[in-house]
């Protein structure tokens, strides 16, 4: 079957299914059906990804009332009528859209398919038996499901291209954390303390400073001893020098272990992409990104957010938040829009924290259908058969 247009039930609040038909029929034009206060712009984003993706795709929107069926009705017979090179995707929109299609389909006999999620299929519903019980074998990466959205995606605090040559040290480094866990953030903080930029606000490798240090609100830091020869042994610092007279000197590997020892929160994302790297599930695994939500439009002002660690199996996105703190409401609803946003009704989402999750917190990640991935899931290694279960279904 030669389609030239595919019509599509235009749905925001699942970006994939949006862009699926395109994606395995290449049509040479996609007609979105869009409610009427659907702006513009979505034009012109599903053009950005369509050419992101190297698709020729042509993109038109047609903006209807979704509650005057007459008229909806009316749109589709246009499209429809002495269109012989035409197929409809019915796959989401609203119930009263679906309706309207379904009618005027049935006058012109025109082919119709949907997706199933739960099968990763396209069905026939009428005239396209070709591509009935055809598989989606799409696969996409992070940046793809962004620009699906509307979004797009730039460095955070880490560059992935450059993880390669540190996955080595990303489990011993865990390893280190876990044995100092009860007081890392007054690890860290003396680490801070000592490696602070200079009057022009440059940074250095090389670090030193006194035995005890002054610590937020008048408190007092300690020199982390044990911590700092272990991160000796494992190869984070060298050339560590340490006496309660003299102070304490040391020089970071290099300005990226500099980041991380300045930083609470990098040890478990950096484990965290690890462990997901190393299940082989993903096509994609990226860590520290973040995602601006209106591309190129700053009138409506700039929001973005960060993502601790961000993969896709095929074409499912899953959205990973790390704390090394207790579970909150706040940071569990914060991955609940995120996800919903960019990954909408196909996507998963996990919350990963070297604390025991309370059980309030893990009803309300269960009313969000958020996995709890907790400290005691990380011990031993556990976080390996945690994630296998986050991706459950799809292996």
């Amino acid at each position: 079957m030669n389609i030239r247009t595919l019509v599509e039930l235009y749905d925001d609040e699942c970006p994939l299914e949006n862009v699926l038909g395109a994606e395995v029929f290449r049509p040479e034009q996609v007609v979105y059906i869009c409610p009427a206060d659907t702006p513009e712009e979505v034009a012109g984003q599903m053009r950005d990804y369509f050419a992101h993706r190297e698709l020729q795709v042509r993109v038109r929107l047609v903006r209807v009332n979704p509650y005057r069926v007459r008229d909806v009705l009316g749109v589709f017979r246009g499209l429809l009528k002495d269109n012989r090179d035409v197929m409809v995707d019915i796959t989401g929109g609203t119930d009263d859209v679906l309706f309207a299609a379904g009618i005027a389909c049935s006058e012109y006999k025109t082919p119709v398919v949907t997706y199933s999620k739960r099968k990763n299929r396209f069905f026939s519903v009428q005239n396209a038996e070709e591509f009935d019980d055809l598989l989606c074998d799409r696969v996409f990466t992070v940046d793809d499901c962004f620009r699906m959205a509307g979004g797009t995606v730039r460095m955070g605090r880490v560059d992935n291209r450059l993880l390669s040559k540190y996955m080595d040290l990303f489990d011993p480094f865990f390893s280190l954390y876990m044995r100092y866990r009860s007081h890392w953030d007054r690890t860290v903080s003396y680490i801070q303390r000592l490696s602070a930029a200079d009057a022009e606000g440059r940074y250095s490798l090389d670090a030193e400073g006194p035995w005890e240090v002054k610590g937020e609100r008048g408190s007092r830091l300690i020199a982390p001893a044990e911590a700092l020869r272990d991160m000796e042994t494992i190869g984070m610092i060298q050339h560590l020098k340490m006496d309660p007279q003299s102070g304490v000197s040391f020089r970071f590997r290099d300005a990226q272990i500099r980041t991380w020892l300045r930083d609470v929160g990098s040890v478990l994302e950096l484990y965290t992409y690890k462990a997901c790297f190393d299940s082989g599930l993903f096509d994609d695994v990226r860590t520290s990104t973040v995602v601006d939500w209106q591309r190129e439009n700053p009138s409506r002002g700039a929001v973005s957010n960060e993502l601790d660690v961000m993969c896709t199996r095929r074409i499912t996105p899953v959205f990973i938040s790390c704390k090394t703190c207790m579970i909150h409401t706040e940071a569990l609803n914060e991955l609940a829009v995120l996800r919903d946003r960019f990954g909408g009704k196909l996507a998963r989402a996990a919350i990963v924290s070297t604390a025991n999750a309370l059980p309030a917190a893990r009803n309300r990640a269960a009313e969000l259908n958020i996995r709890v991935i907790d400290l005691s899931d990380l011990r031993d290694g556990g976080i390996h058969l945690a994630i296998r279960q986050l991706m459950k279904g799809l292996l």
